[in-house]
C-alpha cells in the first residue's frame, strides 16, 4: 500500500506541476461527525500528511490543514452537531469555498472532497450542506463525492472478511448506493456529479479507486473568480 500511495502522490505532483497549477493543489474535505474523515486521511495518506494546524481563533477553529509539498487538505469540523453549529458550518464552508488568493484571481480551493457515511440512512445533514453550500459555491465538476464504511453498509453482512472484500450481493448494493446518491442530489440542485466511489478506509477497501478518481477530478486550471 505505501508503494501505490506513493505512486499516486508523485502522479499527483506530475498533474499539478503539468497543468501549472498552484502548488499546493487545496482540497476541502467535508462531511458529517463520525464519517470517518480523520480515518480516510490516514488510509489514503498516512504519515505523507503532516497536521499543520487547527485553528485558534473562533473563524478557523472549525479547519485542520494536512499538508505535503503539492496537496493541502482542509479538514473542517464534522456536520451534525446542532442547528446552530451547522449554521455556523454552513457559513465558515461558504468562506472557505469562496476563499481568494493573489489577488483575488483565484480562489483557494480547487477540489471538495465530500464523505458520506454507508452505514448510515441518515445523510439528510451532508446533502443539505451539499445543496446548499457546496455545489453553489463550486462547481461540480471539482466536487467529489465518496462513501465510507463499505463493509458495515448491511451491517457487516455479505463482506467476505477473509479476503476482506464485499461478496457479489454486497457490491451490487454498493453500486446501487452510489447511484442512488448520484440521482438524489441531480434531482435537488439540477447538477450532475460523477458517481460516488464506495470505499472502507477502516479496511483499506477501494482506496486505489478512491485515490483514482481524486486524481480524475484534479482540474485542468486554476479556479477563477468570476468578474
Amino acid at each position: 500500500m505505501l508503494t501505490i500511495r506513493t505512486e499516486k502522490l508523485d502522479k499527483i505532483a506530475s498533474i499539478i506541476s503539468n497543468r501549472a497549477l498552484h502548488y499546493p493543489l487545496d482540497v476541502s474535505l467535508v462531511g458529517a461527525t463520525g464519517v470517518g474523515k480523520s480515518s480516510t486521511i490516514n488510509a489514503l495518506f498516512g504519515e505523507t500528511l503532516a497536521k499543520v494546524c487547527t485553528g485558534v481563533e473562533p473563524e478557523t477553529q472549525f479547519i485542520s490543514e494536512y499538508k505535503t509539498e503539492k496537496f493541502r487538505l482542509h479538514d473542517t469540523v464534522g456536520l451534525g452537531d446542532g442547528l446552530e453549529a451547522d449554521r455556523k458550518h454552513a457559513t465558515n464552508l461558504s468562506d472557505l469555498l469562496l476563499n481568494t488568493f493573489d489577488e483575488r484571481k483565484y480562489h483557494l480551493i480547487d477540489l471538495c472532497l465530500v464523505i458520506l457515511d454507508g452505514s448510515s440512512r441518515d445523510m439528510g445533514t451532508t446533502y443539505k450542506a451539499l445543496e446548499q453550500v457546496v455545489l453553489r459555491c463550486i462547481d461540480p465538476k471539482r466536487v467529489i463525492v465518496a462513501i465510507n464504511q463499505a463493509d458495515m453498509v448491511m451491517k457487516g453482512r455479505n463482506w467476505n472478511y477473509l479476503n476482506n472484500r464485499p461478496e457479489p450481493e454486497l457490491l451490487n448494493f454498493l453500486n446501487d448506493k452510489a447511484r442512488s446518491v448520484r440521482d438524489r442530489i441531480k434531482e435537488a440542485t439540477g447538477l450532475t456529479i460523477s458517481t460516488p466511489v464506495c470505499y472502507s478506509a477502516e479496511k483499506q477497501w477501494n482506496l486505489n479507486k478512491l485515490m483514482d478518481h481524486i486524481i480524475e477530478h484534479i482540474p485542468h486550471e486554476r479556479r477563477r473568480v468570476k468578474a
